[in-house]
């Protein structure tokens, strides 16, 4: 969809503003809020080490408390903070509450930015008060750059879906540059939609999204303490209610879940720190889908292989390589090995046997921005597809300065 805001969503307004946390007076507090409760799905980091929002909203969303706001600040993360944090957490949903006039419990956080440094509560409370009057039906590009760190471009996606009837609506917006290895989500997302569905169909929906787009970006196998994905759904588009995980109805809105949280993944690969390229690894051949995910997610993984990939060198033992050391049985004999682009498709092993590399081919398909290897595991019939970026000098450079 051209311009797609998270505001494009019936029933959803949005700000992005700025309040100090942030140098350059660049937008750092956004709010998102619907105009009715929403129910609420949600998932969270497995990163044993949780930063306060987490700890915060995972409280909420067990409850099953209704939501009608998300307060999101970039340039701290409110980590490794201990009981202050967990107050600064509170207190940033208290305000929003009580500036918006919600329920208690209704607003969920979160935080994103250096990890171990406490919230400056005064320039949050000013941003909170100034996001709450900001929000308008037209504020989702604000709020999409407000929560963006190393990030160079926001991550927007949308889609329409029909259900019996109705046009159902379904938006995101998310962060993610570095610290990207997802093992439940990935960075901040906050997905909304006007369907009408049932909380825990709409959980099984996210967590079924989750496991094949946001699970499957690596940039460099960092899982953060902030994770967390949110899709928040208010029923405005009067479908229906969504019920069944097995109706038609229910596989539609799925499908257009999928397709905005795919969009939103991939853009993450492609903005990774110090990227120059966008590598897609296929797997194909699988005896099972959690097979072709271990092996596609080891491949993308492989620091050997970004390399590779960022020196344009057709090095595709490496990618064999990281296969062998996934954990999955596979049998070498059976491996077929393709690299491609958007213009080519070069055969580099069949069912295990090496082809003579045609190095101008090879070179012509790595000097592209975006390029994929698609490894037949010859097993079976399940395939799964992981996206990842090169590594580049320029992500130490990111990395090495980050904090100062």
């Amino acid at each position: 969809m051209t311009n797609p805001h998270i505001t494009l969503v019936p029933g959803f307004r949005a700000s992005g503003v700025a309040c100090g946390l942030k140098k350059g007076n660049e937008l750092d507090l956004a709010l998102i809020a619907a105009d009715g409760p929403c129910t609420a799905a949600a998932m969270f980091t497995t990163n044993r080490v949780r930063a306060a929002p987490v700890l915060y909203d995972q409280c909420i969303i067990q409850a099953g408390h209704p939501v009608q706001a998300v307060v999101i600040n970039s340039g701290c993360a409110n980590a490794c903070t201990g009981e202050q944090g967990l107050r600064d957490a509170r207190r940033m949903a208290e305000m929003t509450v009580d500036h918006l006039g919600l329920p208690s419990e209704a607003v969920l956080v979160m935080s994103t930015g250096v990890i171990g440094q406490l919230l400056p509560m005064e320039k949050v409370s000013a941003g909170i008060e100034q996001a709450c009057q900001a929000l308008s039906h037209s504020g989702g590009a604000d709020a999409a750059r407000a929560i963006m760190t190393t990030d160079t471009r926001p991550k927007e996606a949308a889609t329409q879906v029909e259900i019996e009837g109705r046009t159902v609506t379904i938006a995101g917006m998310c962060k993610g540059a570095g610290m990207i290895h997802p093992d439940m989500a990935t960075m901040l997302a906050a997905l909304v939609t006007d369907a009408a569905i049932e909380r825990d169909v709409l959980q099984h929906a996210l967590q079924a999204t989750v496991e094949r787009t946001f699970n499957m970006v690596t940039v460099d196998g960092d899982t953060s303490t902030n994770d967390t994905v949110l899709l928040l759904a208010n029923g405005q588009a009067r479908n229906p209610m969504l019920s069944d995980v097995t109706s038609s109805a229910y596989r539609e809105f799925a499908n257009g879940l999928l397709d905005v949280a795919t969009a939103l993944a991939q853009a993450i690969a492609r903005d990774g720190e110090g990227a120059s390229k966008f590598i897609t690894i296929q797997v194909t051949g699988a005896a099972s889908w959690g097979e072709a995910k271990q092996v596609a997610k080891s491949i993308a993984s492989s620091n050997l292989v970004k390399t590779a990939v960022y020196g344009e060198d057709a090095n595709w033992g490496r990618v064999v390589c990281a296969a062998g050391y996934s954990g999955v049985p596979i049998e070498p004999d059976r491996l077929s090995l393709w690299m491609e682009n958007r213009l080519d498709s070069l055969y580099l092993v069949k069912r295990g046997e090496p082809f003579e590399i045609d190095e101008a081919r090879a070179s012509a398909i790595l000097a592209e921005a975006e390029v994929a290897f698609r490894l037949d595991l010859g097993s079976g019939r399940e395939s799964a597809t992981a996206w990842t970026c090169d590594l580049t000098h320029a992500y130490v450079d990111v990395n090495a300065h980050y904090r100062t």
